[in-house]
């Protein structure tokens, strides 16, 4: 008898595609395509899925609200999201995901892990990260950063501290992150800390605020090496993050 699946992400790209490797494989049958979180606990009630392929990032309902939701017997959830830091991949699990997939992924290991869990009755949880994914980097990094937030002015008492430490962090392991800040970059800090995405960005921009505030002007153009910002030049969020991020890269972090 096919293992049935239900598909749930945004992409129709990806969703198309999936279903139609798995048309080709004689094991498997998807049952359904969910573009949003509703729809996709509708499907999972109809069908009672063997397996459930989840998006984190998606309307109406996120992946861990689907995942809170299941009413009916659990499937066999695989969280598929290009949001593979830690703080997801252990949300996730916390939420009753059985394996996390890093996007982009390449079919054969997905189909290699439904396998898997389609011959043992209780499977371990087990995670997968992309490959290509650096290392964190070690404390000398937190030290530079630590070093540079004292110079500029901003406190370590305040949130915002700790949310662009981490946010630099990040984006000195993966740059591109910086290019997708409210849909990675933020939510990915978020679950970290147990928060929201909209409060980490607040806490933040009051960090930056703070700085200027202070009117430590001077002393950030000279870390950068160039006049960059005046008093009344704030830096966006993003800004702020990249440049740090970047001289943290240069100096070998």
């Amino acid at each position: 008898m096919k293992k049935t699946v239900v598909i749930a992400d945004d992409n129709a790209g990806l969703t198309l595609s999936l279903k139609e490797f798995f048309d080709s494989k004689s094991d498997y049958e998807v049952v359904g395509i969910a573009e949003n979180g509703v729809v996709a606990l509708s499907l999972v009630e109809r069908f009672d899925p063997d397996f459930l392929l989840l998006d984190i990032v998606m309307p109406e309902l996120d992946g861990f609200g689907v995942l809170s939701a299941i009413k009916s017997k659990r499937p066999t959830v695989i969280m598929m999201s290009q949001l593979n830091t830690d703080g997801f991949v252990q949300k996730a699990l916390r939420y009753g995901a059985k394996y996390f997939l890093a996007k982009p992924f390449n079919f054969d290991v997905l189909l290699k892990t439904l396998d898997e869990f389609s011959g043992e009755e209780s499977a371990p949880v087990v995670t997968t990260r992309q490959p290509a994914q650096q290392p964190r980097r070690n404390r000398s990094l937190d030290e530079k950063i630590a070093n540079l937030f004292i110079s500029v002015g901003i406190p370590a008492h305040i949130k915002g501290y700790q949310f662009l430490r981490e946010a630099i962090k990040i984006t000195v392991d993966d740059p591109e992150i910086i290019n997708s800040i409210t849909k990675k970059l933020y939510p990915s800090i978020a679950a970290t800390f147990n928060t929201t995405a909209s409060k980490v960005e607040r806490a933040i921009r009051h960090a930056i605020e703070v700085a200027w505030n202070r009117g430590k002007i001077e002393n950030i153009n000279q870390i950068f090496g160039m006049k960059i910002y005046s008093a009344n030049e704030k830096p966006t969020n993003g800004e702020f993050i990249a440049l740090v991020a970047d001289k943290m890269l240069l100096e070998g972090a």
